[in-house]
């Protein structure tokens, strides 16, 4: 450390030390200052574009409020919406039922398979299967949305037309179901990816305990691990709904742009995310009332997913499984 000859009393050789340790305590303080000031500048920019984003979308929503001359509750009850008509009605009833019946119909398809896939992922599928079926299974979590979409315009549409036209069922070139087969597809990786994770957290314990009560497989995973990792799958699910919620390319090429409120999966819808695409797109002016439309939308989308969110979180929290 130091060629310092230490005398009888060791002080020359104990001030070195002294010093160097010193300078090694404020080398430590600066680094560790530096990294907490790095995390903090992180934690504030998350938050801050979320404060800047809701900001955005509340100014100008107040402002196509105040521009159109509509109230809230005809926004947010009525049930036409024809921004060119005079005078123009801007009611998302029709928008957010476009919106829910693509995330109900997607839900039916991704979630039980999806949980299927994890439980056997988790209980049945041997290390070597495992570790080639998980990843192959969440390639599908890669593939671009608007691939989606014309997967759904070239394949699943013209094979629904073959299947139930000569049913003496009507399927329309852009329809509420096909968006439901595709946007089911593609969130199938996110619900059997968590709850995969979640199921395998599972303590192995509880396995061996059912499995020397007598219990078979299929009970040990459907009434062990399954009600043992429940929070985790449901908030998979909930966090499922909302990315079929927001999902926004695959339905513009699947469900078409036409806002009604229907039964029938087999016409042409209109979601809240493709009401927002079809206003960019198209020839509203910046500043009038069907341009400031999209703002109110967009903060009406934001608050469901938001709510969606907070709820996978809440049923986190309240239905948590801890084990030792």
């Amino acid at each position: 450390m130091s060629s310092t000859t230490v005398t009888g009393d060791g002080s020359p050789t104990r001030r070195v030390e002294a010093d160097l340790w010193s300078g090694h305590s404020r080398s430590l303080a600066f680094w560790e200052a530096a990294v907490t000031i790095g995390l903090i500048l992180c934690a504030a920019i998350t938050v801050l574009t979320t404060i800047g984003i809701v900001a955005v979308l509340s100014v100008q929503s107040f402002e196509f409020f105040t521009h159109a001359k509509v109230s809230l509750p005809a926004f947010l009850f009525g049930t036409e919406l024809k921004p060119d008509a005079h005078p123009p009605k801007f009611g998302i009833v029709p928008l957010v039922w476009g919106t829910f019946l693509v995330a109900a119909g997607s839900s039916a398809i991704a979630l039980p398979i999806g949980l299927l896939s994890a439980i056997y992922l988790s209980e049945y599928a041997h290390r070597g299967v495992r570790a080639v079926l998980k990843p192959t299974l969440e390639l599908l979590a890669g593939i671009p949305t608007i691939v989606y979409g014309y997967l759904a315009l070239l394949l699943v549409t013209p094979t629904l037309k073959r299947l139930l036209e000569p049913m003496g069922l009507r399927v329309e070139t852009f329809n509420a179901l096909s968006a439901c087969i595709v946007v089911g597809v593609m969130i199938i990786p996110l619900v059997s990816s968590l709850s995969e994770d979640v199921l395998s957290a599972v303590p192995r314990g509880l396995r061996e305990a059912a499995f020397g009560l007598g219990a078979t497989r299929f009970e040990v995973s459907t009434r062990v691990v399954l009600p043992a990792g429940l929070s985790g799958v449901i908030a998979s699910f909930i966090l499922a709904v909302s990315r079929a919620i927001g999902e926004t390319m695959a339905v513009v090429l699947a469900a078409g742009m036409r806002p009604q409120i229907t039964w029938n999966p087999l016409t042409s819808i209109e979601t809240m995310t493709t009401y927002i695409v079809q206003v960019i797109g198209g020839d509203a002016s910046y500043g009038e009332p069907k341009y400031l439309s999209l703002f109110a939308v967009g903060l009406t989308l934001f608050a469901v997913t938001l709510t969606l969110n907070i709820l996978s979180g809440l049923v986190l929290r309240r239905f948590r499984e801890v084990y030792q």
